[in-house]
């Protein structure tokens, strides 16, 4: 993969914390990502022109995160063709639910996949998931994950069987 193949992009500096998490998961999967502020509201010419330009850039798929009225990942998605994962960011007023609220609910044909608030993990493992239907070493590393996943919670449930004996005995 030459080139950031997934652009990472937020409303503000503060959301740097959360959109974070969706970096090292791309890290982990050897993606090549970039990162950026775009706001909707205080630099729309900015993000007209990122999310116009994006395909011919090579970038694959968008993760927007953004908190409050969250505009960033719909305003992306009505201007590109490329998936847009949407992370709704917690703000100080509401827990989130502005935020989650305002990126679910896009009307009809202005698609925005929805992760929960703060789970940028998830917004970059969608990500991932989303290439590896061209990239086949994607698969075969998302296979390897849940597989390590998998024996992760096998050895939790050992630890919690030999501590509490046996569940259902």
């Amino acid at each position: 993969m030459n080139g950031p193949k997934v652009g990472i992009i937020m409303g503000s500096d503060s959301d740097l914390n959360v959109m974070r998490e969706a970096a090292k998961v791309l890290e982990e999967f050897g993606v090549p990502y970039e990162i950026t502020i775009v706001s909707a509201h205080r630099t729309p010419e900015r993000m007209y022109e990122y999310a116009k330009s994006a395909r011919e850039r090579g970038i694959e798929v968008i993760i927007a995160g953004a908190g409050g009225a969250a505009h960033l990942p719909g305003m992306t998605a009505s201007l590109t063709t490329l998936p847009v994962i949407g992370v709704p960011v917690k703000g100080s007023s509401l827990d989130g639910l502005d935020s989650l609220l305002s990126i679910v609910q896009m009307p009809r044909g202005v698609p925005v996949a929805t992760v929960a608030i703060n789970n940028a993990q998830n917004a970059g493992l969608l990500a991932v998931r989303i290439l590896s239907i061209k990239y086949p070493e994607l698969a075969e590393k998302l296979e390897r994950y849940r597989q390590e996943m998998y024996e992760k919670v096998l050895e939790k449930a050992k630890e919690v069987e030999e501590g509490f004996g046996k569940i259902g005995g």
